[in-house]
């Protein structure tokens, strides 16, 4: 072995055993002392190192045992400094899981039930701009908020958007890329851009499609096809 060979072998360990120290010592948990800044950590959480942009964490509630993957950005608020009121703002569950990459902004109030996980670049916000004043600027436009809740138990898959106003049940499956507003029930699978129930759950019945005569919101419309009627048959002179 040359002794290029042996000093990128003895850099790469070191390197990794730097990276494995800093994980460890960076992380965000009970024993912190970056605990004091939230509202509530609950015992057992963590949040992993490094993590994204995280700040009012004041109004900010993470549950017993939740994990919160690397580079997960949480903010409740415009920005740093803000005084929001007496009440949290961002509420994670126990038990909960949030994938590497995640966003979860919060302005008004976003509750994310118990046992929750989510896949990864999960983007989760309840606030978002209007465009009411044709000739102002959007990014200027003072933005809207509408509370946000998810059930407990359910699961967000990979890339989805929850938006303003979106509630979503117990128990319940968001497929990957999702864009999600709306009220949605209790045991149901949801997918689509914009989403919609494509399967839920019924004692008896199990997993099915939606059936027509099922009033959901999110419902999934299937429009008949139209009848085709090529009129009379006459031969081609």
């Amino acid at each position: 072995m040359s002794p290029r060979e042996v000093i990128r072998r003895f850099t790469g360990s070191l390197v990794h055993r730097a990276w494995s120290f800093a994980r460890t010592a960076g992380a965000i948990t009970p024993r912190s002392p970056a605990r004091y800044r939230f509202r509530r950590l609950g015992d057992g959480a963590c949040l992993s190192f490094p993590q994204g942009a995280i700040f009012g964490e004041a109004w900010i509630e993470i549950g017993e045992h939740t994990l919160v993957g690397e580079r997960v950005s949480i903010s409740a608020g415009m920005g740093p400094g803000v005084d929001l009121g007496p009440d949290s703002l961002v509420r994670i569950g126990a038990r909960c899981s949030i994938g590497r990459g995640s966003h979860i902004v919060g302005h008004h109030s976003i509750d994310i039930g118990d046992d929750v996980f989510t896949g990864p670049y999960v983007y989760i916000t309840d606030q978002n701009h209007v465009y009411d004043d044709p000739d102002t600027p959007i990014g200027r436009q003072w933005p809207r908020n509408n509370p946000v809740a998810i059930g407990a138990g359910s699961w967000i898959g990979t890339g989805a958007i929850i938006l303003p106003g979106t509630r979503i049940g117990r128990q319940s499956v968001v497929a990957g890329g999702a864009v999600v507003r709306g009220e949605f029930p209790d045991h149901c699978v949801i997918a689509g851009v914009p989403a919609r129930v494509v399967r839920r759950y019924s004692p008896g019945s199990g997993w099915h499609p939606p059936t027509l005569d099922t009033p959901l919101t999110g419902h999934l419309d299937v429009p008949t096809p139209p009848t085709l009627n090529p009129g009379p048959l006459t031969p081609t002179p």
